[in-house]
């Protein structure tokens, strides 16, 4: 119940107080209510290192198993694709609530040339989805589907 309107600083109607009083009465009540402002939750930050002979690329991937996962290597593109399902079901005395988040993100980077896809690696733990791509000096243009370790 927040609304966009100018006003002259330190002057508060009576709507102003309720608004104010509402808020902060069904935010307490409701905490989860800023789901729709969480939209950060499904976003995949990444990482493009270039370490000399190799390029890693990580992926923040918090919460998605490594089934969930599809990465594919073509040309000089790399794309990740990732589906997240959140489950939470509460049941406590007088109370139950159940809820589910479920998101499908993908990314896509412009690699160089100088990639070996053959050796292209990638492996997930702890949320963080990492891939080693070996650099070669080949023109060859090929396709390869990488599977998750």
């Amino acid at each position: 119940m927040k609304f966009l309107v100018r006003k002259a600083p330190f002057i508060r109607t009576v709507n102003d107080e309720i608004n104010s009083l509402l808020n902060r009465h069904f935010d307490n009540f409701f905490p989860e209510a800023d789901y729709w402002q969480d939209t950060d939750k499904y976003s995949m930050p990444v990482e493009i290192k270039d370490k000399g002979k190799a390029y890693e690329i990580k992926a923040e991937l918090p919460g998605v198993k490594k089934e969930d996962l599809d990465i594919d290597i073509d040309k000089n593109y790399l794309t990740i694709n990732a589906k997240k399902e959140e489950e939470t079901d509460i049941d406590e005395n007088n109370y139950k609530k159940s809820e589910f988040r479920y998101g499908e993100f993908s990314r896509t980077l412009y690699l160089p040339e100088d990639i070996d896809i053959e050796k292209t690696e990638a492996k997930l733990e702890h949320g963080i989805l990492k891939i080693t791509a070996l650099k070669i000096n080949c023109e060859k243009e090929a396709k390869k589907k990488l599977t998750v370790k």
